[in-house]
């Protein structure tokens, strides 16, 4: 009990009058007798010295700087202290929102508890159980599989930083934050830490708006610890306050607990040891969570709260469906406690959350999962030891709530997840159902949203694409204005249905003019989208914003998929809408291939010039293309010039001369030689002439047929630019029309041809490589000495041509190349027949009319040519050999197999077989 006190009495006087009292002060109780002798008044000096040093020792103690439970329990003074020192000492305001307490009670006093009259919930919807359990073990299944699920002894059977039981521990410093508003639980809570067998560091109650301030602050000064402190405000912080606080500590970790949430006394020693394992250091730790909803079949995502739906979630552990958490489970968010190292705390405010009036559960999961790669877990617990609950009674939830969970928040909960999930959280339905679409759109402005419209528009119109986009939001696009270019309804930005997100960068930024912001943000939030979407390609416009390039690529090295990012020009775009026919397996070979132009040139200067501005003025769909100029010794000086003034805007540029002169077989043959599987060599003399759209051609038929792990067609060897008008190895050469010879397949489809382009081809490099070896192997300046006669054909006698040689080992060996086929024969390249090795020469005994070599170049789309608006597959391309007549593959293996004139000795249903990196023949083997 304390000393009654007149309330209007300062400290300082009420104790000077005690005192003068007991010293002489008083004349009631203590006034000397007149006939007191000599010895009396000697015993009364000595009392009175012992009192004084009594006294001394009492004031020492009282002092505000002693902690009385850490100095000897001097009874005698400490008692009496502890009753006094609230009348000598002014209440301590440690701020305007801490203030401890001026009138001493005792736990009895204060301490009030809540009446729980009533039987936790249990649902008998016998569907819904169902359907609650089967989820529930279905998220079990895949986290044991993908990362490993551990029961409660296992966990506390793991090694941890923080081990109790090892011979020297190592302690952990635990901030307990409880965050009160009406709940009478305060004591239930604080008897529990109190109790716990492992120590917390501090204690923080928090009040913020509460109606129960005044006896909240009574029950904290009625424990008398230092450790525990009141923190309170008239103004509610809500539910950020609490992490607010938890930025100020400096322990380990804080333990943030709900008034609903009375813990085990075990929960402390849990969670530190959990938390200092390897395994789950960078996580959020707790009691209770939420696993957010899954997609339903018509591709929307429920409300969290439906009714009677499996894909609206779970809620863990749930008593109502008798499902506890017996094994550690990653969820979306936790509820009601969080345990988590004390750095990992500032990660919540690093965007502006989507309200402060609720979800801060969420948004703290959500942004560590983004910003720190950090998972939310609920732990599981000894259903036969409630000392091992974070939630020992759950019934608590129920009486008088908070949270209110009518029509307006839940809607403003739904939105909060969704646009969670919109912005890359990888939430338990993500990470179980990962998808998989063919193109993710990113647009910063609305101007890029307008250029990426077509393709877009294309993607999602091909029948089994998908293809969504991602705007940048804030103040830069947000998704009503980008729904307004692509004129879509305004709808679309408020379906929960995957078509179009809205990243709000501007929650980061802010007003901020620094690019990391917009950086990071991009980065985060692509990072998550391209895990949970997993696209074949991220498209963009080429001119997009350096810094957000930057966070796009690293969006991408950050996830192991194969996505790949494709920067478009604007002018091209239009002219790519064939990359939504390419198989979702091609696109992500888009950039893997490195298409490198080599011209062959000596003294034709115009025909250069003409040459170079045709492939200047080409769309290169923003690849870097190498140009090399190999030029024999005899080239004349404008030409030199001229190739040194050129400027190539579209990739580095190389001059090679040769010292002696070599003559076109030379020149040509050693013009290119690949560096890697994926060079490829486009031969050009300089009297020809190439379409706009020859790159564009190139790189369909490569991804089409070459880099589509679907398509097997090791034959193609070649893709050429242009289609003969001819049949050139025969000796009448005969006119020869394409577009009449398919007329049955279709009138303009691609074919394969075994005879080689030299007026515009690309070759392959594992083809080349072989080629190169052959024609050594090969090679005599008598044409008559070759080996290899081809039944009737011209080719047999032609002398100091590189192509002779490559028509020599495609026959033998069955290879093929890919020519174009288009109305009057309009093709990606022309040969203006102008003199030169060949044309005109004085040993060439064959004329040449113009006509029947000069093609018209393509001018427009070719798509809308070929069959059903695209390539057609590698199984539909008719083939025809060297003479132009129709045959299979197999046939045009089985004809060089049958002349046995390769080098190497093989039967007749045999070819040769080469080693690919070296180009150098192997074996034999059956076709």
């Amino acid at each position: 009990m304390g000393l009654p006190r007149n309330p209007n009495t300062r400290s300082g006087d009420y104790l000077e009058g005690m005192l003068s009292d007991y010293v002489g002060g008083g004349k009631a109780k203590f006034r000397p007798q007149k006939s007191t002798s000599g010895k009396l008044v000697t015993v009364l000096t000595c009392l009175q010295f012992a009192f004084a040093v009594y006294a001394t020792f009492l004031l020492y103690y009282m002092s505000p700087n002693i902690d009385l439970r850490t100095k000897p329990d001097f009874l005698w003074a400490t008692r009496i202290a502890q009753q006094w020192k609230q009348y000598i000492i002014p209440p301590r305001i440690v701020s305007r929102y801490q203030v401890q307490s001026r009138v001493p009670f005792t736990k009895s006093e204060v301490c009030e508890v809540e009446k729980i009259d009533f039987v936790q919930k249990k649902s008998n919807d016998a569907m819904m159980i169902k359907l609650k359990r089967e989820l529930y073990e279905e998220v079990q299944h895949f986290q044991s599989k993908s990362f490993g699920t551990e029961t409660l002894s296992e966990l506390m059977a793991m090694k941890s930083r923080w081990d109790m039981n090892s011979p020297h521990p190592n302690t952990p410093k635990v901030t307990v934050i409880l965050n009160h508003f009406k709940r009478k639980t305060l004591c239930s809570q604080l008897d529990s830490l109190l109790h716990q067998t492992f120590p917390f560091h501090h204690v923080w109650v928090l009040s913020f708006g509460s109606p129960n301030e005044d006896s909240l602050r009574r029950i904290v000064a009625s424990y008398n610890d230092s450790r525990i402190s009141f923190i309170s405000s008239s103004y509610d912080f809500k539910y950020y306050g609490r992490f607010q606080m938890a930025l100020q500590t400096e322990a380990d970790f804080v333990y943030i607990l709900d008034d609903d949430m009375i813990p085990g006394t075990k929960m402390l020693e849990i969670l530190s040891h959990v938390g200092g394992t390897d395994k789950y250091k960078n996580s959020v730790l707790g009691s209770i969570g939420r696993i957010l909803p899954f997609r339903q079949k018509d591709f929307t995502f429920p409300s969290y709260r439906k009714f009677r739906s499996k894909e609206a979630g779970l809620y863990l552990p749930d008593p109502a469906y008798d499902i506890m958490v017996d094994k550690i489970v990653q969820v979306d968010f936790l509820s009601s406690s969080w345990f988590l190292s004390a750095e990992l705390v500032k990660t919540l405010f690093i965007e502006t959350p989507f309200t402060f009036m609720t979800g801060e559960d969420l948004h703290l999961s959500y942004q560590l999962q983004k910003y720190q790669n950090a998972g939310s877990f609920v732990l599981p617990v000894n259903p036969n030891d409630k000392e091992t609950w974070g939630d020992s009674e759950h019934r608590l939830a129920y009486v008088s709530e908070t949270t209110v969970i009518f029509k307006d928040i839940v809607q403003v909960r739904d939105d909060q997840w969704w646009k969670s999930l919109s912005t890359g959280y990888v939430t338990q339905w993500a990470a179980m159902y990962p998808q998989k679409i063919d193109a993710l759109f990113y647009a910063h402005s609305v101007q890029e949203v307008k250029a990426l419209a077509p393709l877009l528009e294309k993607f999602r119109s091909t029948v089994g694409k998908k293809a969504y986009i991602v705007v940048s939001g804030g103040n830069f696009c947000n998704c009503e204005v980008a729904a307004s270019a692509l004129n879509w309804p305004k709808v679309a930005c408020n379906e929960r249905r995957f078509k179009i997100f809205d990243l709000g960068v501007g929650a980061l930024s802010g007003g901020s003019n620094s690019e990391v912001p917009v950086v990071q943000a991009v980065y985060a939030s692509m990072k998550g989208l391209i895990k949970i979407h997993n696209p074949s390609v991220v498209i963009t416009v080429d001119d997009i914003d350096s810094n957000v390039k930057k966070a796009l690529k690293l969006a991408l090295e950050a996830n192991s998929n194969s996505s790949t990012l494709v920067r478009l020009p604007r002018p091209s775009i239009s002219k790519v809408l064939w990359m939504a026919d390419l198989r979702s397996t091609a696109l992500p070979n888009w950039n893997r291939m490195r298409i490198s132009i080599n011209i062959i040139t000596q003294n034709r200067i115009g025909s250069l010039t003409r040459l170079l501005k045709s492939l200047t003025d080409a769309y290169y769909l923003g690849d870097e293309i190498p140009i090399s100029f190999n030029m024999d010794s005899k080239v004349d000086e404008a030409t030199l010039r001229y190739i040194k003034s050129f400027d190539w805007p579209h990739g580095p540029k190389t001059l090679r001369r040769r010292i002696i002169q070599g003559g076109l077989i030379r020149a040509v043959s050693e013009s290119w030689y690949p560096t890697s599987d994926d060079d490829y060599g486009l031969l050009l003399e300089d009297d020809i002439e190439v379409s706009p759209y020859y790159y564009l051609w190139i790189k369909y038929a490569l991804l089409a047929y070459h880099y589509d792990p679907q398509v097997s067609l090791p034959e193609l060897s070649s893709i050429s630019l242009y289609t003969p008008r001819l049949v050139e190895v025969v000796k009448e050469r005969p006119k020869w029309n394409g577009t009449e010879f398919f007329k049955n397949i279709h009138p303009n489809t691609p074919y394969l041809h075994q005879l080689p382009c030299s007026w515009g081809a690309v070759f392959f490099p594992k083809q080349w490589r072989e080629f190169y070896v052959y024609m050594n192997m090969r090679f005599t300046e008598d044409a008559k000495q070759n080996p290899v006669q081809i039944p009737k054909s011209r080719t047999n006698g032609w002398q100091a041509s590189w192509k002779k040689f490559l028509i020599d080992m495609m026959y033998l060996r069955g290879y093929v190349s890919l020519y174009p086929n288009f109305p009057n024969q309009a093709s990606f390249s022309t040969n203006h027949m102008e003199p030169g090795a060949h044309i005109s020469a004085k040993d060439n005994v064959v004329k040449h009319d113009k006509t029947d070599f000069e093609v018209p170049l393509m001018k427009e789309d070719f798509v809308n040519f070929l069959p059903n608006r695209k390539l057609p597959p590698a199984s539909k391309l008719p083939s025809i050999n060297l003479f132009n007549q129709a045959i299979s593959l197999k046939g045009l293996k089985a004809a060089g197999a049958k002349l046995r004139q390769d080098v190497l000795e093989c039967n007749a249903t045999e070819v040769v077989m080469v080693d690919q990196e070296t180009g150098l023949p192997s074996h034999c083997a059956r076709f």
